[in-house]
């Protein structure tokens, strides 16, 4: 059920938009304990305008049923960031996060809610 979402306004090739998203999926499962078979990431390229400058950034939504908190959001802010400072060369400081928890009630999978 946790979600990570990548916007990046880097053009970036299939196989390392690949090792991205599987690195990804790794962070969150292990950072907030859930399973990785139900983690799902989510690579989007499109232009990004942040503090004025159309520049590399990027946008990274998190959102899970339950098991986010100021650690585990932390945790995975650093994580997420030396990734796609390592992978991509975008700095922390043109990164955004968001970390959304949902209730299970508004969460589907399998033609039914978690809730």
């Amino acid at each position: 059920m946790p979600l990570v979402k990548l916007h990046t306004s880097v053009d970036v090739p299939e196989e390392v938009r690949a090792e991205i998203l599987k690195r990804l999926s790794s962070i969150a499962a292990k950072t907030i304990g859930k399973p990785e078979s139900y983690v799902m990431t989510v690579f989007e390229q499109e232009p990004i305008c942040m503090g004025g400058e159309v520049a590399p950034a990027a946008f990274v939504d998190v959102r899970s049923i339950g098991g986010l908190n100021r650690n585990v959001n932390q945790r995975i802010a650093q994580q997420v960031c030396e990734l796609l400072d390592h992978q991509l060369k975008i700095p922390g400081s043109r990164i955004y996060f968001n970390f959304i928890d949902v209730p299970a009630t508004h969460w589907g999978w399998d033609s039914s809610t978690f809730g």
